[in-house]
């Protein structure tokens, strides 16, 4: 006797459909072939790692090893930090950009994000293509710095009687920093440009040898960040002139704006920032972006930070691409307007 086909009607056949087609494997398929990114299900699998492109006990390798510890506890798995270092942090940026193992981002200053390929279009990574921005961790004024007295400026001089005495020396001053491209170089630039000034570059390895060329009446005056300009200013060693944010800073309180001393619309702050590589899935990212900006807003970790020398911002993905692009547009003006290229 032969078996008869089951009868199914055709609200039962479609409902069946619907139920084959609701299985977790039937989802992954379509979701492959509809070519959206979707996270592993268990992630993270391994150790994360924080690439630095700086040395260890360097002010971002601090940064990033703050986040060890309270990012391990969350995501379950390891996190170290690997020091990848050279070329002002862009060996360390282009490794994250390179990066396919879903397991790897960077802690990175604002240049290796912002203008690395318009100082040298050599740099083997682009930074609006091949990093994806996860959050701004900490931002910092530089505080334009000079020696306590030095021939023209009068004692006891204010921040006006200071650039009157700038401008009279002309070329005859000059002003160091750590390097060509460094954000102490083209924002020391951009002052010139914005103060009719016109101090000579003098470029030094680090922030230290600059300070002690100051010291040495080598330098008329720099761009240093405020732990160490106030380091030497509390030690009546140099004097701070202004810092270079907007208003004043929280990092240095007593020390006036430049915008307050009459250099109008004069705004700049070094910076840093987690980034993965562009390529991270998506839902990953979202994952680290916000696990980040929670431990960077957390009590404790602002208070390290700020003895690190940071105002604690702890962004969106979104706040720091908005950074990013507001940066490069300033920095790349500058850039372009003084013809700065790093070899």
């Amino acid at each position: 006797m032969l078996l008869s086909r089951p009868v199914v009607s055709r609200r039962a056949s479609t409902l069946l459909i619907a139920l084959a087609a609701a299985s977790p494997w039937a989802l992954a398929q379509n979701t492959a072939k509809s070519g959206a990114a979707a996270a592993p299900l268990a992630w993270p699998t391994k150790p994360l790692k924080i690439i630095v492109g700086f040395p260890a006990g360097s002010s971002p390798d601090l940064t990033a090893r703050t986040f060890t510890e309270p990012l391990s506890k969350a995501l379950g798995q390891p996190v170290i930090v690997e020091n990848k270092v050279g070329a002002g942090g862009n060996i360390g940026a282009d490794a994250v950009a390179k990066a396919r193992d879903d397991h790897t981002i960077g802690l990175m200053i604002n240049g290796n994000m912002t203008i690395a390929k318009l100082l040298n279009p050599a740099v083997p990574y682009d930074p609006i293509k091949d990093l994806a921005p996860l959050s701004l961790i900490g931002t910092s004024p530089l505080i334009l710095t000079a020696p306590v007295s030095q021939p023209g400026v009068p004692a006891n001089s204010n921040v006006r009687d200071f650039f009157v005495a700038a401008r009279n020396g002309g070329d005859k001053w000059s002003y160091g920093t750590p390097g060509v491209g460094t954000v102490g170089h083209i924002g020391t630039e951009l002052l010139k440009s914005r103060s009719n000034i016109n101090p000579v570059h003098v470029p030094y390895p680090a922030y230290p040898q600059v300070a002690t060329a100051m010291l040495g009446g080598q330098l008329q005056m720099a761009l240093l960040p405020p732990a160490l300009a106030q380091a030497q200013v509390r030690a009546g060693k140099l004097r701070a002139i202004g810092v270079t944010s907007a208003g004043r800073s929280p990092l240095a309180p007593e020390v006036p704006s430049l915008a307050e001393a009459g250099i109008g619309n004069f705004n700049l702050e070094i910076w840093n920032a987690f980034a993965a590589p562009s390529t991270m899935p998506k839902p990953i990212q979202a994952k680290l972006a916000a696990l980040i900006g929670d431990i960077a807003r957390s009590e404790e970790v602002r208070g390290k930070l700020f003895q690190q020398g940071w105002q604690t911002v702890g962004s969106s993905p979104e706040g720091l691409a908005n950074r990013v692009k507001a940066d490069t547009n300033l920095l790349g003006g500058v850039i372009a307007m003084r013809g700065i290229k790093v070899e």
